[in-house]
């Protein structure tokens, strides 16, 4: 399924739309570009779950842990992840398998480590549209509906 986004609100809404399906222990793969929207991505899905803290790229501390909405979050950016060893070295295990949601930026770059189950999305940007205009798909017919409208 491939939404059209105009806007950050766009971005925004339909993540917040698309977590509100969301079930404890999935996984959301978020790829694409720098620039693409992954974090307001992030910042939406958040949203859809009811947490209402500020969510920030986790560029620097690989992951970001967010209580208080209906499911825990766990918001990874791998992008500076330079040896897969660095992912066991933070126990990504107990997040991906554990009782809560992760959302991982960058997916791609520790595919290895991603199960075959995960929920994958990808933010593209699309210039011929307007600087604003991203193309949001998503891989998996489970997490999407005709219902959601951006």
């Amino acid at each position: 399924m491939r939404y059209d986004s105009f806007s950050e609100n766009d971005t925004f809404e339909a993540a917040k739309e698309i977590a509100g399906r969301a079930a404890a222990g999935q996984i959301y793969c978020l790829d694409g570009d720098l620039g693409a929207g992954k974090t307001v991505f992030a910042k939406g899905f958040a949203a859809g779950l009811g947490i209402t803290e500020p969510v920030t790229s986790p560029t620097f501390t690989i992951i970001r842990e967010y209580y208080g909405g209906r499911l825990p979050l766990y918001h990874f950016d791998v992008y500076r992840i330079s040896d897969i060893d660095e992912m066991y070295a933070i126990g990504y295990e107990e997040y991906f398998f554990g009782d809560g949601i992760c959302l991982v930026e960058w997916s791609d770059l520790i595919g290895e480590l991603i199960p075959e189950e995960a929920k994958r999305i990808r933010i593209t940007r699309d210039l011929s549209g307007g600087n604003d205009y991203r193309l949001i798909d998503i891989f998996d017919p489970e997490i999407v509906s005709e219902d959601i409208h951006i």
